[in-house]
C-alpha cells in the first residue's frame, strides 16, 4: 500500500521488498514473534505512535465512532512538542527523496494508527 505521497506500508510480517528503502516500524511495541533480522527495520520511532493510554482507550472497545475520537486524540498527540523530535525525523527522511516504508504489526491497517500517521505527515509535507 502506497500513499499519495510515496509513503508505502506493510505489514512487518510479509518479507522486505526491494523497493522498501528505509523500512520504519511504528508500533509502540515489538512485533511478537518475529527477530530484527527478519523485520529488517532500519529505525523504530516509537515516539510517533499513539501513547500507551490512548492505545488501551482504543484497544477496550473497538465497535461504533470510537475510531474517529481516537483519530483526534492521535492527531492532538502528533502535534504535541513530545512527538516533534519524532515526526520531523521522519519528514526529514521523506525529504531526502529516497523511499520509505512504514511497517507495522496491526492486522486491521485501515482502522489503525497507521493513516492517521501518513495523513499527518503528508499534510505536512505539503505545507513545507
Amino acid at each position: 500500500m502506497a500513499s499519495g505521497s510515496g509513503i508505502r506500508v506493510r505489514r512487518v510480517y510479509g518479507p522486505p521488498e526491494d523497493d522498501d528503502g528505509t523500512r520504519v516500524l511504528v508500533d509502540r511495541l515489538w512485533p511478537r514473534g518475529i527477530s530484527e533480522q527478519q523485520a529488517a527495520v532500519d529505525l523504530w520511532a516509537k515516539d510517533v505512535t499513539p501513547s500507551d493510554e490512548l492505545r488501551t482507550w482504543y484497544h477496550e472497545d473497538r465497535t461504533g465512532d470510537r475510531y474517529d475520537a481516537f483519530a483526534d486524540r492521535y492527531r492532538a498527540e502528533l502535534r504535541d512538542p513530545a512527538h516533534t523530535e519524532a515526526v520531523e525525523g521522519l519528514l526529514a527522511l521523506l525529504r531526502e527523496g529516497g523511499a520509505v516504508t512504514l511497517v507495522t504489526s496491526v492486522k486491521d491497517v485501515p482502522a489503525s494508527h497507521v493513516p492517521v500517521l501518513v495523513a499527518h505527515l503528508e499534510d505536512a509535507l505539503d505545507h513545507r
